[in-house]
């Protein structure tokens, strides 16, 4: 039996004045991209210097405004990286590095000397404040714990205050969601004020999700408190950091920008320790799909997969919200259906805002194709495999014979899988268009009778064709030219047929356009009915071979 009894709730916060459930994300956070940091150490085979460089500039030109670098400090690697970041003057000025760094005083001298000669950035200390590390990792007591963050906040205002260029101090109760609500009010309190916060000189208090230990609206009780609770708030840059240990990162920080926080640490496509952080592009996609810009240049995000997945080794997951190739790839029958109706009433109506069923976004928008948006398996339906011929091959397969030719194409899905649109398109061919035994249409002529007999009929053909290779020809008169070839072809192979329905379009503009045209065709004697389909240049020969096409398909040939 699942031994759930050893573990044990996680508090929930007390707090019935909450405001953030009656809010609405309105714009987008300051971001923070933590992938050269946080997600480039949860790498089995981290960035070297030249990929971090690579990475560092993508980043810039997804429009971050604030990214953090490494540990400068603890790694020799990330120490040369912010160098050559600086002597090759590589920092755009409207951009921040932002370092990582403990409270200990060699490590912040190592910091300020490897930001030396940058003009503005952010040093990021932290230390862990949690019950359990308090207890298990530091055996410590919470003044102790605060004085820990009081003289590392000492130490990086005196080193600021002679460094030429910007300094902004950020600081991080680490395991903030472990940590007793009043004790990190009282912590970061005593870091604002040591620093001497000011509205023109705020301080970024990030309240990190370390680990996610409970439902996201927890989390946002707990941000909102804070929020509520700090003095001159003005002076603070609230900012929080989830992670994903609980799958739910994403609703974290969502729901923490409605408790209040104005800045988002997080990674491209969610990298990081275990189960990742949080996923900034699903945020700003998500964003992106209510109508708020995210301010970030996410239009390609095909070019943002492949450096990505070079750089940090990583696969995308063919499921990841908005990157994955198959989230706009619909398989079941009926949301296939539902996507061809939505994208033909777009059509139709010439709509500037996107409904369709779905899809929240229009895949193009992000960069990506129409052409997946319906792929062929077992699970398809008659809708999926009519969108595919129309959307790749320009054949409107009229409704009735959706089914007909969906149930082709169900048989070979069922044997093989997935079935691709050249498949379909070759079966389509093999079914109809070369449908061509024992009867093969080849020559037509077309005479108007009008005015030369008292008959209804004022259409006469003469046809040549094959049957079993053998070359006939027959003249038969009717009420136009499709009816006179089926009263023709009717009398030669000594069938009673009818047609009942018949459909024709064009297949591409232009002066070398051609024609597609479709019979439903019925055997009297049977019962039996089934779509033959025609193609030519000329709208009366598409329709004479759609007629073979059928008489074919229905066996009656001779």
């Amino acid at each position: 039996m699942l031994n759930y009894s050893r573990y044990k709730r996680n508090p929930v916060v007390d707090y019935p004045e909450r405001e953030w459930p009656n809010k609405e994300i309105e714009k987008a956070p300051v971001w923070c991209s933590v992938d050269l940091r946080d997600g480039n150490q949860a790498l089995i085979d981290p960035m070297v210097v030249e990929e971090k460089i690579e990475m560092f500039q993508f980043l810039i030109q997804l429009g971050f405004k604030e990214i953090e670098i490494g540990f400068p400090a603890a790694s020799q690697i990330e120490f040369d990286f912010l160098r050559q970041l600086i002597d090759r003057k590589m920092i755009p000025d409207d951009v921040r590095v932002q370092v990582l760094t403990q409270c200990r005083e060699e490590l912040i001298d190592r910091t300020f000397e490897a930001i030396e000669g940058c003009k503005q950035a952010i040093v990021h200390i932290y230390n862990s404040t949690s019950t359990l590390q308090r207890d298990v990792v530091f055996g410590m007591e919470k003044d102790q714990i605060t004085e820990i963050a009081i003289k590392g906040t000492q130490m990086v205002k005196e080193r600021a205050a002679k460094f030429p260029g910007k300094i902004i101090l950020e600081y991080s109760p680490e395991s903030f969601t472990g940590t007793e609500l009043d004790y990190a009010l009282e912590i970061c309190t005593a870091v604002q004020e040591t620093w001497g916060a000011t509205k023109e000189n705020p301080i970024i208090i990030n309240l990190p999700s370390t680990v996610e230990m409970t439902t996201p609206n927890v989390y946002a009780d707990q941000i909102e408190w804070m929020n509520k609770h700090f003095k001159n708030r003005e002076s603070i840059i609230l900012s929080v950091h989830p992670h994903n240990d609980r799958g739910t990162g994403v609703a974290s920080a969502e729901l923490a920008m409605l408790a209040g926080a104005d800045r988002v640490e997080g990674t491209l496509f969610g990298n990081g320790e275990r189960t990742g952080n949080v996923d900034v592009l699903n945020i700003a996609y998500n964003m992106f799909s209510q109508g708020i810009n995210p301010e970030l240049n996410i239009e390609r995000v095909n070019d943002i997969i492949e450096i990505y997945e070079r750089c940090c080794k990583i696969p995308i997951h063919p499921r990841h919200p908005y990157a994955g190739k198959l989230v706009f790839t619909a398989f079941s029958g009926s949301h296939q259906d539902a996507i061809n109706k939505g994208v033909k009433a777009m059509r139709e109506r010439n709509s500037e805002i996107w409904q369709v069923p779905y899809l929240p976004i229009d895949p193009a928008d992000i960069g990506r194709e129409y052409e997946p948006i319906v792929r062929i398996n077992s699970q398809s339906g008659k809708g999926g495999v009519a969108f595919v011929m129309d959307t790749y091959f320009g054949f409107k397969l009229p409704k009735a014979m959706h089914k007909e030719f969906a149930n082709v194409i169900q048989k070979i899905s069922e044997k093989q899988g997935e079935v691709s649109p050249d498949q379909i398109m070759n079966s389509f061919k093999e079914e109809y268009l070369d449908k061509k035994e024992p009867i093969h249409f080849k020559k037509l002529r077309v005479d108007d009778l009008s005015g030369e007999t008292e008959s209804a009929f004022d259409t006469k053909v003469t046809v040549v064709y094959t049957n079993k290779g053998v070359e006939k020809s027959f003249e038969a008169i009717g009420n136009g030219p499709i009816d006179a070839v089926k009263r023709g072809l009717a009398q030669e192979l000594s069938v009673d047929i009818k047609i009942l329905d018949y459909e024709e379009h064009a297949l591409q503009s232009g002066s070398n356009s051609q024609a597609a045209a479709y019979i439903h065709l019925l055997d009297s004697n049977t019962g039996s009915v089934t779509y033959g389909v025609g193609v030519s240049s000329n709208i009366t020969r598409a329709s004479v071979r759609a007629i073979f096409s059928a008489i074919n398909r229905l066996g009656l040939g001779q």
